[in-house]
């Protein structure tokens, strides 16, 4: 009778194993292996360490190849990196049994920030020289992602000014008790403790409000002074804004950044011209959900015969309401608008936008008060109003684009193509959080981040025999 199965120390092997063997045949490390050794890395911008004299330095295809396995499987940090080349089969075979520590793998980040930005491309250009990539539909999104930084720790000028008025008061009533000692006290008066560190932390205080005011922002962050609060899931937080656009036909992400401003609305012309700079061409249509409406973007899009379509849907349908300002028609000929009773509004004066970047012209009805219905029309006591921007046209031919029941079969397939990808990121890759600070190193980090993305469906293609690297 046979006992348990249990690892016997003393085995002496005749021939040692391979460590070639230890990895099998089909696994994602020799695919990483395979891509980075196709790659150019000096052309692509690479430092190549010198090696005439002293230790021999890492190569660079080898440290990048533990970057791109360690953010294949989910591992960022390059303490835990360094742990990884130590005990991981897949790290110590990739690495040749070669192991560079945590601050080799920093530096060979801090050096190469543009070239490894520069690898997510060259993962877009293997797709589209296989034919991966469609050209047909694309979506753009873009999703908030919280800083390496606290709330707690930040400046808020309203607060530095509040302290910064106490303070004052404090080293005032402290120099009135100096005063009166002084004066009835002989021999020499120090000043005390408190008073000096008070004197230090107003200028503390008074060097954050310069620095506040210069960023033109009412709160910043002394560690990461790039990064901006953000509405994200979890609250308003130190983040930033990370963009991202898909192709339809394989699912990869085809263009990528990172920004500091809340607002999507003018993040879609720089995310399609990214696109043609990674790809050589612009898809024939490309869609984004209503954080992206802006007329004058809308405009330049146009402008250069790239078809868009930005979701506008509350604004076609007018909610059901009867006299929503998408049921009022202009007339061009008559430089008026026309109510759905047939009412005109006439041009009443023009004003500047909020953000002072154009004109609009303000229409007003002038018959509201014999309207039998300018109750239901509006509330305004000098009769309904319409503003007419500088980019309506524009946004006119935006409207009757998406009218069709095509365009919205379109609009609803955004939603698949796009919110996908950022449902693997932060689910499947855990990757809720930047682990850099800065804006160049989160840049940095993001495209490392779709890198492995793109790597991980690639990959999943060649075990299926649908793709093969060159």
């Amino acid at each position: 009778m046979s006992g348990p199965i249990r690892a016997d120390y003393n085995q002496m092997y005749l021939l040692p194993p391979r460590l070639d063997d230890w990895v099998p045949r089909d696994h994602p490390a020799r695919f990483l292996r395979d891509f980075v050794d196709t790659l150019d890395l000096e052309a692509l911008g690479f430092r190549i360490p010198p090696c005439e004299t002293g230790r021999p330095a890492y190569a660079c295809d080898l440290l990048l190849k533990v970057w791109l396995c360690g953010y294949f499987n989910g591992i960022r940090s390059t303490r835990s990196l360094e742990a990884a080349c130590y005990e991981q089969i897949s790290f110590i075979w990739l690495t040749g049994q070669n192991y560079p520590d945590h601050n080799t793998l920093w530096r060979f980040w801090r050096d190469n920030r543009e070239a490894l930005r520069e690898v997510f491309r060259q993962s877009v250009l293997v797709a589209c020289r296989s034919n991966l990539v469609g050209f047909i539909l694309h979506a753009v999104d873009g999703t908030k992602i919280a800083a390496q930084v606290s709330n707690r720790s930040a400046w808020h000028e309203k607060d530095l000014k509040k302290s910064l008025k106490e303070l004052d008061e404090s080293i005032e009533e402290v120099m009135k008790q100096v005063e009166t000692a002084e004066a009835t006290e002989t021999g020499e008066y120090r000043l005390p403790e408190g008073l000096q560190d008070a004197k230090r932390r107003r200028q503390e205080i008074k060097k954050a409000l310069d620095e506040l005011s210069a960023s033109g922002e009412d709160h910043l962050h002394p560690k990461d002074p790039e990064a901006r609060m953000i509405k994200c899931n979890e609250g308003i937080k130190f983040a930033y804004n990370a963009q991202i656009a898909v192709d339809e036909k394989s699912g990869l992400v085809i263009a990528q950044d990172v920004t500091s401003e809340g607002s999507d609305a003018e993040e879609l012309l720089p995310m399609i011209e990214q696109v043609k700079a990674n790809t050589g061409e612009v898809a024939k249509e490309t869609v984004a959900d209503g954080g992206y409406y802006s007329p004058g973007e809308l405009k330049k899009i146009q402008d250069r015969d790239i078809e868009v379509t930005v979701s506008l849907l509350g604004q076609i349908s007018g909610d059901g309401k009867k006299f929503h300002k998408a049921n009022f028609r202009y007339d061009e000929t008559k430089d008026v608008f026309v109510c759905p009773l047939g009412q005109e509004l006439s041009y009443q004066s023009t004003r500047i936008s909020r953000r002072k970047k154009y004109q609009i012209r303000v229409y007003r009805c002038k018959g509201f008060r014999t309207c039998p219905q300018a109750r239901e029309c509006g509330s305004d006591k000098r009769g309904r109003c319409i503003e007419k921007g500088e980019y309506y046209e524009a946004v006119m031919r935006q409207m009757e684009k998406q009218k069709g029941e095509g365009k919205r079969r379109t609009l609803e397939k955004r939603k698949t193509i796009v919110e996908l990808p950022f449902g693997h990121i932060k689910e499947h890759m855990g990757f809720r959080r930047w682990t850099v600070r800065g804006s160049n190193n989160v840049r940095t980090q993001w495209s490392l981040v779709c890198t492995a993305l793109n790597l991980r469906k690639l990959f999943r293609r060649t075990l299926e025999g649908s793709f093969a690297l060159p």
